[in-house]
């Protein structure tokens, strides 16, 4: 599941709904018409949306700073970066350098990575204004091209940030954790079960991930 990255909250406010998916509620609607699985989970939770972040930057470095933590210490080591770093953006990254990011906790590895990714920022090197119109496949390319980004944290991205509806993460474990416990009766799934399961939640594959991430954490999906 992803790590340090709030998805949700509720009830959801004027703002909050600015960020909710314009899909969402037909993507319900059809997952539920067609997913034995989905129409008994769904309304479990059906007030409950998906919320993006609408900063490219500051959804990265989030991303960066949970990687193989938990959520729990993801969030905390977030708040000492903030402390450090209110603004999140690039410039003051940068500024800050080496020795201060480390200093507010992060490992040498992130701070190269975050540092790197700042640095793409700064020098215009990825194409932020042109990714809400580029297909999934080429805005991971580009994300995977940043230090410290694999596939699965720009498949969050386009998840949270750009709020893209037919994304599937097979390397995420919470979602494989999910299709086991859902429609397998806890027994292990391969990449390959996943993706037969999956076919049938085109082209809301997002939708479906979300709900069967809140199965296994009924308080926060992400």
């Amino acid at each position: 599941m992803a790590q340090g990255i709030n998805t949700m909250d509720n009830p959801v406010d004027a703002a909050a709904r600015a960020l909710v998916p314009d899909y969402w509620e037909n993507a319900k609607l059809e997952l539920m018409k067609r997913d034995r699985i989905m129409r008994k989970l769904i309304p479990q939770f059906g007030d409950l949306y998906l919320i993006g972040r609408d900063e490219p930057f500051t959804t990265l470095t989030r991303s960066i700073v949970g990687q193989q933590i938990s959520g729990k210490a993801a969030d905390a080591l977030w708040q000492q970066f903030l402390e450090l770093c209110p603004k999140c953006v690039p410039l003051q990254v940068l500024k800050l350098g080496t020795e201060k990011l480390i200093a507010a906790g992060l490992s040498k590895r992130k701070t190269e990575y975050i540092l790197d990714l700042a640095d793409h920022f700064k020098e215009k090197r990825l194409h932020v204004d042109r990714w809400a119109e580029m297909g999934d496949e080429d805005v991971i390319s580009e994300l995977i091209q940043i230090r410290g980004i694999g596939r699965w944290t720009a498949e969050m991205f386009l998840i949270f940030n750009l709020l893209r509806p037919n994304i599937l993460p097979l390397d995420d474990p919470g979602l494989l954790k999910g299709i086991s416990i859902n429609y397998f009766s806890g027994e292990p799934v391969s990449r390959s079960d996943a993706r037969e399961v999956a076919a049938n939640w085109e082209p809301w594959r997002t939708v479906a991930t979300w709900y069967l991430w809140r199965s296994l954490d009924p308080i926060q999906a992400g």
